[in-house]
């Protein structure tokens, strides 16, 4: 059995195809029973079957395996849990015979505290301490019967009930047995709820379980699951796979939300909103971790990471298009600024040394809680806004959908992804995308006007100063004097020169800001580059072109998204004395009537910052001031 230690994946000898599960949780003794039926194809020899399993006690007497053509009944000599690797080793006496059977498994657990697994979660009725039993867990479909279940609970699982049956105050419920779905997305909560329900316009039963007296609380969250599944079905072009949805608040659970299929479950804060006491801050992240976690039913549920190597995919995805909806929900939030928050983050994460890449190989499972991090996650979200910027949104819509058409119910790597991206799109995205998947980090682009040339470079960021060797192929996105005048192209080689004239339409005068006219003479007078800042990089001007983009600052000439890049671009290259201090104070000169609340929050984060404050001198801080209020 020693062979299968620290193995990350389970062997390939077994494949499991159904599941059939039946569950008799006690509440009140804070531990659980139970049975699983496994229908298996063994289609190699082997004395051994390897499942995941973790706190669960398992006896080899409790353990069969009944091979399909014949009516021998193989028992294990030996049933072993490996707890560090998750894993349940039975062995036999003999070779199991090629072909298909039943292997019949009884376990216990303890429905512990600790927030994963099935465990149990505590809440208050009339001033009672009550306890709730919570899931957070190859493919397969899943028959699942939970016994024992008091009669005043509320008992939930992945799909709808099929089958109640009464015994004196006990329930055993039978649930419709699920499509193909992965094994950690498998769900069951039961406790005291109340709900409120409502439907999609394709009849989608959706309900949103919480505790007894905060259901009013739950009708926000309700109203966003019922208009992102609708939007959902028609952006991804495939319809919501299940017949209901269900989404739970649990007062102590261990991350913000868990996608589990057709039941997803929330932390309190981010699915309860109450209109009486709650701030607009939380309506807005309500609104945003329910469309990430509806995303997934698609893109994590349906279509399945092969490997946990492939998690940013799914994690970085669902980010992305959660603001996608919610913005189509909710235009006047302006949630795409509230994105640059994200992108911020994932660039601070991502300047240290430290970083690393946002595929990372997964070789043991203790190792996946150590990727669920802001790479992950929110420079995983930017890169692929950054690609849909650059391939296009109807392009990127239409390719998307044909991808989650080929790989419905089934796995998917990163470069499936890739490949009908390629295929809708026509360019090299497979090897565009490995430059930002497959090494840590992220370049800084200097920008100047040479001889009638825009002359671009792109060297590593560290947030330290030091400079990388890393090398990109970067979606550069370029406006001049205008965003009806906005240029694409990829920047595959550390320099690049492009022809002003050619590219733009411009040629280089001597007069106006920037120095750069357009074929009529009219002045183009600003080059923004990395327009709206949908790219994970960031960008460095020489003076001339710095001088013009200050002054489109002052004239409200820039996109907030734009006025918040250039400012916080400035503010980490000096940071990492990539630019003088004074070229960031000048700067800041320009930003003296901003009203925009995210541009507003970057700048007081600039200027209150504690590193700047010990980098400067004291006249240095002065000036601050000066710049940013004298006329």
């Amino acid at each position: 059995m020693e062979q299968f230690k620290g193995q990350p994946r389970l062997p390939k000898f077994a494949v499991p195809k159904r599941y059939d599960v039946r569950l008799k949780p006690d509440l009140a003794a804070c531990k659980f029973g139970g049975s699983v039926d496994i229908d298996l194809d063994i289609v190699a020899d082997t004395k051994f079957v390897v499942l995941n399993a973790t706190e669960l006690f398992v006896n080899a007497g409790s353990v069969s395996f009944a091979h399909g053509g014949s009516s021998k009944v193989f028992k294990p000599t030996k049933a072993e849990t490996f707890e560090d690797d998750g894993i349940l080793v039975l062995e036999f006496g003999e070779m199991l015979p090629i072909g298909s059977g039943i292997l019949v498994i009884e376990f216990e657990g303890i429905l512990n505290d600790k927030m994963k697994g099935f465990y149990r979660s505590t809440y208050e009725h009339n001033g009672e301490k009550k306890n709730m039993a919570v899931t957070q867990f190859e493919p397969a479909t899943f028959k699942i019967t939970l016994d024992g279940v008091p009669s005043e609970l509320v008992a939930l699982s992945n799909m709808p009930i099929q089958e109640e049956k009464l015994n004196g105050h006990q329930n055993t419920v039978s649930y419709v047995e699920t499509p193909i779905m992965s094994t950690y997305l498998v769900a069951i909560v039961v406790g005291l709820f109340d709900y409120v329900e409502d439907h999609t316009s394709d009849g989608v039963k959706v309900r949103v379980y919480c505790q007894v007296g905060k259901a009013d609380q739950g009708k926000f969250a309700l109203h966003v699951a019922v208009k992102t599944l609708e939007l959902y079905t028609e952006y991804f072009a495939v319809p919501y796979p299940l017949p209901k949805l269900d989404m739970v608040a649990i007062p102590d659970f261990a991350f913000g939300a868990m996608e589990n299929y057709g039941l997803v479950t929330y932390r309190e804060t981010a699915l309860l909103f109450d209109e009486q006491h709650s701030a607009a801050a939380n309506k807005q992240r309500v609104a945003t971790v329910v469309a990430h976690e509806l995303a997934h039913q698609w893109f994590g549920n349906l279509v399945t990471k092969e490997w946990w190597t492939h998690l940013w995919l799914n994690e970085g995805f669902a980010t992305w298009v959660s603001y996608l909806a919610t913005d189509s929900l909710f235009p006047e939030w302006k949630i795409w600024t509230q994105f640059l928050d994200e992108v911020a983050a994932g660039l601070k994460l991502d300047g240290l040394e430290e970083s690393h890449p946002i595929e990372v190989e997964i070789n043991h499972a203790a190792e996946i809680d150590e990727v669920f991090d802001a790479i992950s996650y929110k420079k995983g979200a930017t890169v692929i806004r950054m690609l849909q910027s650059y391939l296009g949104a109807e392009v990127f819509q239409r390719s998307l959908a044909s991808y989650i058409k080929k790989h419905a119910y089934s796995n998917a790597k990163t470069e499936d992804l890739w490949a009908a991206l390629e295929e809708g799109s026509g360019e090299p995205v497979n090897k565009l995308m490995n430059s930002w998947t497959q090494q840590k980090g992220y370049p800084v682009i200097s920008v100047k006007v040479k001889d009638q040339k825009l002359e671009f470079d792109q060297t590593q960021f560290y947030s330290s100063g030091s400079q990388g060797d890393g090398q990109w192929i970067v979606p550069i996105t370029l406006s001049c004097g205008s965003y009806d005048v906005r240029k694409n192209f990829l920047l595959q080689a550390k320099s690049e020169t492009l022809d002003i004239k050619e590219f733009l339409g411009c040629s280089v005068g001597k007069a106006g800001c920037g120095g750069i006219s357009n074929k009529d003479n009219a002045l183009c007078s600003w080059i923004k580059v990395n327009v709206d800042q949908t790219g994970f990089y960031r960008v460095k001007y020489e003076d001339e072109l710095a001088a013009a983009l200050r002054n489109a600052i002052e004239k409200k000439q820039l996109s907030e998204t734009d006025r918040f890049g250039i400012l916080d671009d400035s503010f980490a290259l000096s940071m990492a004395r990539k630019q003088s201090f004074a070229s960031l104070l000048t700067l800041l000169s320009a930003y003296r009537e901003e009203l925009d609340y995210i541009v507003l929050s970057n700048l007081i984060t600039v200027m209150i910052a504690p590193a700047l404050c010990l980098c400067c001198c004291i006249d240095d801080l002065g000036l601050i001031l000066v710049l940013m209020f004298h006329r």
